[in-house]
């Protein structure tokens, strides 16, 4: 008897039902299976880097790697506690210092607690800040606790006042103590997560009643993001809405990132460097430089050309600024073909180099396609990729939005309020683009949207990435993990512990993907996928099913299948047929009944490389409905 060819087509279609996916012979779900010349294919693996279980401080908000002069590999990664660097299997805190202060004897503590109250006029922190005490008394010690170490910062209880806490109880109580002692603060932490506003001054003027606190609220407060770029080999870093930072590389690991000074803007959006002209743009930035409370959304400045802090404009350099009219703020800006792309909150523009008197000029080009997010951009040989509010956009001189065959399913199930996580990175290898977003239930991201930018296809899966590096400075890419419930444990080289005392922050994970075999640090990964209904033909008719033929491409395990037939679309009972195959499965012999069938195909073991469907076969002849 024939056997039928089952010629899917590649790609997961989630905006039909299972049904009409069958009649186009497309698939309606996947898990950890890509689309790779046509043909699905099971994910590779990842393993930690730079080593195993070794986690940072906070949630990963951005990463980038560059190449010194020397060739020398440095990572660098930003969360809402701390700007990380990477290099050579070795990772430094060089997150930078806003504050040092002198103290005398500034430690009270109180027997059989393990909190100590530090006194420090003015000092300017927040719940979660760092601080570091060093340059104390011979012992530095009260009540036999050792203070030459970083602490968090557990509770502030006044302007003046604020407590740490340690790993073990004092023996004693003292008011004072520790002798000259020096406090060295960094910056103020950020929100891991974004959250809704609430309390006095939310919403608009006159709503309810005078000094009544909001229950709810539509204003969304952003978690703590980075910038992170490259001036010739030195880092640029920008938090958001906050200071802009440099790290030098030829001063080592060992030394924090600095401020810019006096003449760079106090409070930016975010920075980017132009690939042409090397001057470094800050976006969403102060109108005065020195005060924060002029920072407009929609306002850039740019430095004079090789410059990181002459920001003034004259005559004879080439600093200036710009305004854009469209939209609220600048949301994000990706470096192009000739250009710089921003995006605001609703529209897209070019910024190009147009020399004196100008040096820079501004065009929009195209309304009503606003960026979600700072990281949900990308730009792939002189196009550009994007995730908006409502829809997938592409421009390659001309805006367009993009079909997407899964959009419903991530736009109907996509927290807006921690859309502002979003993270976009491309995997070169396979030719995607992924976009990392959390689900509507979630406060992280755990979901992940590909689309694959030479073969027009798409796909979903479950897993939870901060961001994503491609493999432009490391072999593999590079994606990092938060886990709420981690705690952090980085060292040094010389194994000198990274992480300071009393900390309360969860933890991430940095990878290398598209590693090895199909593992995730060493445990199988959940692989599936599933096609629509499929039929033997239009109308009213039944079928029976007596073979399926199998044919894969590096299938070293077994390989469960799974066959569901169905009388009518939304039928409550259905027959399941399943059966494991290998390699050397040549046909698996069923017996069932029904209008349509659907496979699945399923794998949970470790295997020893990237198994590929090729031309599916199923026997289908007509049948009764007895």
């Amino acid at each position: 008897m024939q056997l039928t060819d089952l010629k899917f087509l590649p790609g997961v279609d989630k905006q039909d039902s299972s049904y009409a996916a069958g009649d186009q012979r497309r698939y309606t779900n996947s898990e950890f299976v890509r689309f790779h010349y046509g043909k699905p294919e099971r994910w590779k693996g990842w393993e930690y880097l730079p080593n195993p279980n070794e986690t940072l401080i906070g949630v990963v908000r951005d990463t980038h790697s560059w190449l010194s002069l020397n060739g020398t590999r440095y990572l660098a990664l930003g969360t809402d506690r701390k700007l990380y660097i990477y290099s050579e299997g070795s990772v430094s805190d060089i997150t930078p210092i806003r504050e040092t202060a002198s103290l005398t004897n500034p430690f009270a503590t109180a027997s059989g607690s393990p909190l100590v109250t530090v006194t420090d006029a003015s000092h300017g922190a927040d719940e979660g800040d760092f601080v570091q005490f060093d340059n104390g008394s011979a012992t530095n010690t009260v009540d036999g606790l050792e203070f030459n170490n970083e602490f968090e910062i557990t509770t502030v209880v006044d302007a003046n006042t604020y407590k740490i806490t340690f790993p073990t109880n004092a023996t004693g109580t003292t008011a004072a103590g520790g002798g000259s002692v020096t406090a060295s603060y960094q910056i103020n932490v950020g929100p891991a997560t974004s959250t809704y506003g609430y309390g006095w001054g939310i919403s608009t003027w006159g709503l309810s009643t005078w000094s009544t606190p909001r229950a709810s609220s539509t204003i969304t407060l952003q978690g703590r993001n980075w910038s992170l770029d490259n001036f010739g080999e030195d880092l640029v870093a920008t938090v958001l809405d906050g200071g802009t930072y440099k790290w030098d590389t030829s001063s080592g690991m060992s030394v924090r990132a600095v401020s810019l000074g006096a003449t760079v803007p106090v409070a930016s959006r975010f920075n980017l460097v132009s690939a042409d002209t090397r001057h470094l743009f800050l976006w969403g930035t102060c109108t005065t430089v020195t005060d924060s409370a002029t920072q407009d959304d929609l306002f850039f400045r740019f430095a004079d050309r090789e410059s990181l802090t002459v920001f003034a404009p004259t005559a004879e350099n080439e600093a200036g600024s710009l305004r854009i009219a469209d939209g609220s703020r600048i949301v994000g800006a990706v470096r192009s073909t000739g250009q710089i792309l921003v995006w605001t909150d609703t529209s897209l523009h070019g910024v190009q180099f147009i020399g004196t008197p100008f040096t820079f000029g501004q065009r929009q080009l195209g309304a009503n396609c606003g960026l979600i997010a700072q990281h949900a951009a990308i730009d792939v040989n002189g196009r550009a990729y994007w995730m908006g509010d409502d829809a997938f956009y592409m421009y390659d001189g001309v805006v367009k939005k993009m079909p997407c065959s899964v959009e419903d399913y991530v736009y109907d199930d996509l927290s807006f309020t921690n859309k502002n996580d979003i993270a976009c990175g491309v995997n070169p290898e396979f030719n995607e683009i992924m976009w990392y977003y959390p689900s509507s239930s979630a406060t992280q991201i755990d979901r992940l949207v590909v689309y694959n930018y030479l073969e027009n296809t798409w796909y979903t899966t479950t897993i939870g990435r901060t961001t994503y590096l491609a493999n432009y400075t490391y072999e593999n890419t590079i994606a990092t993990e938060y886990n709420t419930s981690l705690t952090a444990n980085a060292t040094t080289s010389t194994g000198v512990s990274n992480t300071p005392i009393g900390v309360t922050a969860g933890a991430s994970y940095v990878y290398q993907h598209e590693v090895g075999d199909n593992q995730a640090d060493g445990s199988a990964i959940s692989a599936s996928l599933t096609s629509g209904s499929i039929e033997i033909a239009d109308g009213d008719q039944f079928m029976s099913v007596s073979k399926f033929v199998p044919d894969f491409t590096n299938l070293s395990k077994e390989l469960k299948v799974t066959m569901t037939l169905e009388d009518y679309p939304q039928s409550t009972t259905s027959q399941t047929t399943f059966a494991n195959v290998s390699s050397t499965t040549q046909k698996i012999n069923v017996r069932g009944r029904g209008r349509s069938v659907k496979l699945n195909f399923a794998t949970d073991r470790i295997d020893e490389s990237n198994w590929r469907l090729g031309s599916m076969k199923l026997q289908l002849r007509p049948d009764g409905r007895r």
